[in-house]
């Protein structure tokens, strides 16, 4: 048994490797077969690598996989090779006479279990010795050399119910007969498995199936057929011999192909949200374009640390790209609010990157802190690869990559953004200027307007009473001042 995690300087990975090299020539010297399982991190399997063979009969079946078997072993990419086929040989069980038995009063179930007592033991009590922890088992059995003679076994005594003991030999026969082949299943078809282990510098198991797979180029079924593996399901036409790729292979492949459409569901909501939020189609695609420059420092940690690309990677990779995408948008936030107070678009540009460096590096190296904690977790390490040097070259980007997108978006699409967000007016001469069309309105739409507020058409109507009215008197109170200078001029005469 391995101590704990903590008291020992190598992973229980590592402690196989070793493992396997010792036990190597052993068993090759002893002509023996040899596995050393792991515990898979992920969801259980057969082993890494799986080949499910189908083919329409039971023995075109085992032949395929008896050849898969050597393939196996001659792609030199794999150790640990087996298949779940088992090698034929006679056993020996006892055929109880029915009738003899009822006769002496002995149930078929009485010789069972005094047959399983004498081969397998039974365990009569227990006792606990001196120093130690755990009690031990005292079992009665028979010895080796006994039980592995049939003569003696034939006189094995059996209890009746009538009293005294009868000889097995009286109550039916050993005979000899084959062993049960093992039979399996997938999908209510009959399969057969073959297993291996990767092992050298790429242990990923796609590159040791690939290896199998060079080497079937050379290799025909008996129908003289062409073969190759299935890698995304089990053949269509079972009644010709076939196999499909499956163990850890089948998990990575669903794993990421499920993550990859929820990534792709997510940029797509992404873009969405940031549209509705700031009203433009060419920013929101500025705002997204740092999430592909993080694999810039997700593959290259990841090739420093000597760690594989796993499920874990990948979501720390999604979770990643929200946080630069917060990044981005407080960025460009910041550019619009302060162009809208009337500082220059370029001025407002690098005041931005100026004025939000601080907390957007806060915020990476509290993202490197907390990935640091599980940087040696087995599990997830990936993860932390992922965030860490993720996070630290996106973040740098980011400082740079926005700035110059917003600058080739032009001061037009920072105008129209902040329009719509309401911080500065759509005045005719703006609008005219950068094209911002606003429909003029047509009288139904302004009279619903003024019946959706009976309160401002009343009052705007009381205006234009008055406006008449004063009208009206102004009209009156003219007085014609070339009539009286003629009536003067009259009198005068």
């Amino acid at each position: 048994q391995l101590a704990e995690k903590a008291d020992r300087d190598r992973s229980s990975h590592e402690i196989a490797l070793d493992a396997r090299q010792l036990i190597k020539q052993i068993a090759a010297d002893a002509g023996a077969d040899y596995a050393v399982v792991e515990m898979p991190p992920g969801p259980p399997v057969l082993r890494p690598v799986v080949a499910e063979v189908y083919g329409p009969d039971k023995a075109t079946r085992r032949k395929l996989a008896n050849d898969l078997t050597e393939l196996f072993k001659e792609s030199g990419t794999m150790t640990d090779i087996d298949n779940l086929m088992r090698d034929e040989y006679p056993v020996i069980t006892f055929q109880v006479d029915t009738e003899k038995a009822s006769r002496f009063g002995v149930s078929v179930r009485t010789i069972k279990e005094t047959l399983s007592m004498s081969m397998s033991g039974f365990n009569v009590t227990t006792i606990r010795l001196k120093n130690a922890l755990e009690p031990s088992n005292v079992v009665l059995q028979i010895p080796l050399s006994k039980r592995s003679q049939l003569s003696y076994l034939t006189q094995l005594p059996v209890p009746s119910q009538y009293g005294g003991m009868i000889p097995i030999s009286e109550l039916g026969s050993f005979i000899y007969k084959k062993q049960d082949d093992l039979i399996f299943h997938k999908d209510l078809a009959d399969v057969e498995y073959v297993l291996g282990e990767p092992i050298g510098r790429l242990s990923a198991p796609i590159y040791a199936m690939f290896g199998v797979d060079d080497l079937l180029l050379k290799y025909q079924t008996i129908d003289g057929e062409q073969l190759q593996g299935e890698y995304l399901g089990p053949p269509e036409d079972q009644t010709v011999p076939g196999f499909e790729w499956a163990g850890e292979w089948t998990v990575t492949f669903e794993t990421f192909r499920d993550m990859g459409t929820a990534f792709g569901v997510a940029l797509v909501v992404i873009y969405m949200l940031v549209v509705w939020q700031f009203g433009n189609f060419i920013i929101p695609a500025v705002i997204m374009a740092p999430i592909p420059l993080t694999l810039l420092g997700v593959v290259p940690g990841h090739w420093l640390l000597g760690a594989e690309f796993t499920a874990t990677s990948m979501i720390g990779w999604i979770a990643l790209a929200g946080i630069i995408v917060r990044n981005s948008i407080l960025l460009v936030d910041f550019t619009v609010q302060e162009y809208a107070k009337g500082m220059p678009f370029f001025d407002a540009v690098i005041n931005s990157c100026a004025s939000r460096t601080r907390p957007i590096l806060i915020t990476a190296f509290a993202l490197v802190g907390g990935a640091s904690v599980i940087l040696t977790d087995p599990i997830f390490q990936g993860m932390a690869i992922s965030l860490l040097f993720g996070v630290l070259i996106s973040t740098v980007l980011t400082l740079i990559v926005i700035p110059l997108g917003t600058l080739s978006a032009g001061e037009a699409s920072c105008r129209n953004i902040a329009v719509n967000m309401g911080l500065l007016p759509g005045d005719a001469d703006a609008d005219a200027k950068y094209n911002i069309m606003k429909p003029e309105k047509s009288k139904k739409e302004k009279s619903s307007e003024s019946a959706k507020d009976p309160k401002k058409w009343i009052k705007a109507l009381g205006k234009k009473k008055q406006a008449e009215s004063a009208e009206k008197e102004t009209s009156d109170d003219k007085i014609d001042t070339n009539g009286l200078l003629k009536k003067e001029d009259k009198n005068d005469v």
